[in-house]
This record gives structure tokens, sequence and C-alpha cells, in this order.
């Protein structure tokens, strides 16, 4: 095992050294095995593991769905979303927050990405709330919050990748995500409703809207909603796999940006050079993290740490809270999907081994990832923001992250306490056993 903590504390160095997390992962894990085994059989492991990390069919999810999720953002139905949650509760003081949580989680489940959801919320919300009198650390603190949704509420990329590095369903995933999202946005709320109370100034009322006006503002989101339907029915009702409802996903987004007019033919091809460019990275930081796992179970680190939980009989849930804390560490430190490639192949093995559910342990993972993009230093949704609202400071955002920050960690305590909120669904559906 100790060879396999030097490999980590090289791979840690580099990092700091600003090499790609992608490299840094492929250099140490074909090092290692080259000065353990050969040269060739370092070799022939990377070489075996490129090909096989890019003709598994079950990756072609990501590209589609993050197709799926550019088209989607590009097409101004997270206006629609916002227009509706704030038809509603607009009136409230702090409604407008509350309408960007509930819009997030919206758009969230259609687009899949954290970033994406925080920067086209931070250009449909942020105006509206400025406008409004919120003060800046609530305004930006609920946009960066409730992009963390889109990571959670599937479809989800960071899912898709946890499913196949631990062989679990994504549609099992799928499904155990949606209670948790729910909740999730429900903790927000609340989280805004404390700041609110706290402070009443920090979030004046808006006018009430008429129920015509809302009724014609749910009209408008018939659009999403049926994208939703569509995958995720399709998927839970035995229609289609995951990787096919990317797809129709996928299509389906595309239909409805052509049908709306909106987009100019230069525009699509940059949403596809773009989702070209974000599965290439995935692609690169899997297959880097795979070659590193290879030299981690030659080393047979995973089994080393079982057996010392159970040489000194190390309950199994003071075991997941040592995990958990070993992620939000991490996340002080490094991005989500990096965070997931390193950390999972080490730890799925202890975590099975010790009798918890897979699927269970992948939603508590994305929860905890979720929390790394809103915390310093390296809180990747509050870096998205502040690049698009270079008049907010830093400190300020974080500041006003505090309250929503501390519902997590009581969120990830709920989980961890009752197994059945992620469970349930999934079982009801027939994915899970």
């Amino acid at each position: 095992m100790i060879d396999a903590l030097l490999a980590f504390a090289v791979l840690f160095a580099l990092a700091f050294l600003r090499i790609p997390l992608a490299f840094a992962m492929g250099i140490v894990g074909f090092g290692a095995l080259a000065m353990t085994l050969s040269f060739d059989a370092a070799a022939a492991s990377i070489a075996q593991t490129v090909y096989e990390t890019g003709a598994l069919y079950t990756l072609s999810v990501i590209p589609l769905f993050t197709l799926m999720g550019g088209l989607v953002t590009r097409s101004g139905l997270s206006r629609e979303l916002y227009a509706a949650a704030y038809a509603f509760l607009g009136h409230r003081r702090g409604g407008l927050a509350t309408s960007t949580i509930i819009a997030s989680a919206g758009f969230g489940a259609i687009c899949g990405s954290s970033l994406a959801t925080a920067a086209t919320m931070a250009k449909v919300a942020l105006p509206e709330m400025e406008q409004r009198g919120y003060r800046p650390g609530l305004a930006t603190a609920s946009i960066a919050a409730g992009g963390t949704l889109g990571i959670l509420i599937p479809p989800s990329v960071i899912m898709i990748l946890y499913g196949i590095m631990t062989d679990t369903s994504i549609a099992a995933l799928f499904a155990a995500g949606i209670v948790p999202g729910i909740v999730a946005t429900l903790f927000y709320m609340a989280a805004v409703r404390w700041t609110v109370w706290r402070d009443p100034e920090a979030a004046p009322p808006g006018e009430r809207i008429g129920w015509g006006a809302r009724l014609s503002a749910l009209r408008e989101i018939w659009r999403v909603l049926l994208l939703f339907v569509v995958v995720l029915g399709g998927i839970y009702g035995g229609v289609f796999t995951p990787t096919e409802a990317a797809g129709i996903g996928a299509f389906g987004a595309f239909v409805i940006t052509l049908v709306r007019g909106q987009t100019s033919l230069a525009e699509f091809g940059r949403i596809f050079v773009d989702a070209a460019r974000t599965s290439a990275m995935i692609f690169a930081v899997l297959t880097g993290a795979l070659i590193f796992a290879n030299y981690i179970n030659f080393t047979s680190m995973s089994s080393d740490l079982a057996a010392l939980i159970e040489a000194y009989s190390v309950s199994p849930f003071i075991v997941i809270i040592l995990l958990v804390l070993v992620y939000i560490v991490l996340g002080c430190l490094f991005e989500s999907i990096s965070m997931i490639v390193l950390t999972v192949p080490v730890f799925y093995p202890i975590v099975q081994a010790l009798g918890f559910d897979l699927v269970w342990f992948g939603i508590l993972v994305v929860v905890v990832t979720e929390i790394s993009l809103i915390t310093p230093p390296v809180g990747m949704n509050v870096f998205v923001l502040r690049s698009l609202t270079p008049h907010i400071p830093t400190g300020t955002i974080f500041r006003g992250l505090a309250p929503f920050i501390a519902v997590d960690f009581v969120r990830i305590a709920v989980l961890i306490l009752v197994p059945a909120l992620t469970l349930a669904l999934p079982q009801a559906l027939g994915l899970l056993r």
C-alpha cells in the first residue's frame, strides 16, 4: 500500500504543478507500472486501456447527453423555466432567488451540467435580481448553489462516469437521483428563506402576477417537460436503454432548437464543436484515470484498506463518514470529474465489501461532489459566476453561499441515515434487486 500512497503523492505534486490531471494520472500510472513490471508491460496495458475505453459503447452516452445539454442551453428554454417559476413565487420576499433554485433544478434535469446551468441562470436571473435590489451575496449564491443540481438530477454525466467505472446500472442511478434532487431543491429553498429571515432587505418582494399569466407561463415550458418525460420515461419504462435515450434526447433538443428558429447555422456549428471538446476532455480524464487505476489495483490498495478496517473493527458507517470527509477535502482542491475518476476506483471496492449498495454510494458521492462546486478555494460554479459578474467580489459570493453549504451538510447526514430516500424509487421501478 506504500507504493500506492507514493503514486498518489507524485500525482498530487504534478497536479499542483498545473499539469492537466488527465496527463498526470496517465504519466504516474504508466511510470509506476513500468518500474514495477517492465516498459513493455506498461505500454501494452496503456494500449489496451485506450482501445477499450474508446471502443466502449456505453460511453457514447456522454457526447450525446453533452450535445443535448448544449442545444437546450442555447435554445432559450432556461428563460421559460425561470419565467414560470417567477410567475408563482416572484411576489414573495426572496421569491426571485427561490425561482432561480427551481428553474436551475428544471434546467439541470435536461442539461446535466452544473457549470452550464450556473452560467445560463446567471445570464437569465442575475439581471432581474439586481434590478429588484437583491443583495449581491444572495443573488449570486442562489445561482451558484442552484447550478449544482445539474449533476444530481438526471441525466448526469457524473452518474454516467460512476456507473461505467463501477459497473452499476446507469438507469438505477438516474432513478436514485430524483428524490435526493428534490430534497436538495427544498433544502436550498430553505436556505433562501433563512437568509431572508435574517436580513429581510436582502431580497425585496416583486409584483404579484395574475393566474392568467401564470398559466400562460406554464404552457411555455411544455417542450422541456416533454423532453424530460420522453428521455427518463423511456428509460424507466424499458422502452430504450440510457444510451438510446441520450440519442433520442439529443435529437429532440435539436428539433426544439431548430423549430424555435433562434439559432443560426454558425451557432449550431459552435454547439457541436463545444460538445465534441467537452466529450474529448471527459474521455481523456477517464482514460488517464483508468491507467492510474490499473496500477492502484495492481498494488492491492483497496483490499489492504478493507483488511485494515476489518482488523480494527471500524464501524461501516464510520468508514462512510471518513470517505465523505475525504471527498470534502478533495473538493477544496479538485473539480468534480477529477474527483470522481481519481477516487472511485479505490473506494468502491471497500464500500462494496462493507455491504453498502453501490447505487446509494454513487448518489452520496455525487452529492458530496456537488458541494465541491461551491466550496473555497476551487468552487468551479463560483469562478464561472465571477467571470460573468466581475463587479461582484469572490468573497461576497462565498459569504452568500454559507447557508447553502450548511444545509448541504445536513442533507448529507439525512442521505446517510435514511438510505430509503435514495433507493426507494429504483426499487419500486424494478431497477434494483
